[in-house]
């Protein structure tokens, strides 16, 4: 199984729909869940929190609703795509279909007590998705631009992928790959 996180600003930069018709050809045999970032969905909690200051708990619960509309809005692109409200759905609906979009549930992930931070976003929730099916590979597709010799630390410290994401894959058993759209 393979994990792909879209990131959400590919939907801004007009590159979306071309990532899940790569994801179509190049992995259709296989099992594929995507996990969507929230996009400009998640952009809005940020810039809402920003004016009136709720908490970070209200920030992360509107975050992982930005998640679920980008799923939505995945699903409205390809059709066939099915959608898992949960992790235990996953493997169940792999079997009909090979590609699964994850719209994470908040109540799961305060189960599994995720913290709730702007540290730790859908890069992060990919990552403990991917440990959480045994996936062979975690593939994130980012729209941002970056030297593909930087360590995951640089990364992070260039904010092109969480803050978290390396505490998450320190004990990884899957491999990781962090792409530019233009390489995926």
């Amino acid at each position: 199984m393979i994990i792909v996180k879209l990131g959400g600003s590919l939907s801004q930069a007009d590159t979306l729909i071309k990532c899940i018709d790569k994801i179509e050809k190049k992995y259709a045999p296989k099992s594929v869940v995507i996990v969507p970032g929230g996009g400009a969905f998640a952009d809005q909690v940020r810039l809402t929190q920003q004016r009136w200051q709720f908490d970070d708990i209200t920030a992360h619960r509107m975050a992982i609703l930005a998640m679920q509309q980008m799923a939505l809005l995945i699903q409205g692109l390809k059709s066939h795509f099915s959608i898992a409200h949960s992790v235990s759905e996953i493997p169940e609906q792999l079997l009909k279909h090979p590609i699964v979009i994850w719209s994470p549930d908040i109540v799961e992930l305060d189960n599994a007590a995720i913290p709730a931070s702007w540290d730790i976003t859908s890069d992060s929730l990919s990552a403990w998705l991917a440990q959480i099916l045994s996936a062979s590979e975690l593939i994130l597709v980012k729209a941002a631009i970056f030297d593909n010799s930087l360590t995951l630390k640089q990364l992070a410290e260039l904010d092109v992928i969480d803050k978290c994401f390396c505490a998450f894959v320190d004990q990884a058993t899957f491999k990781v790959k962090i792409v530019n759209q233009q390489d995926f």
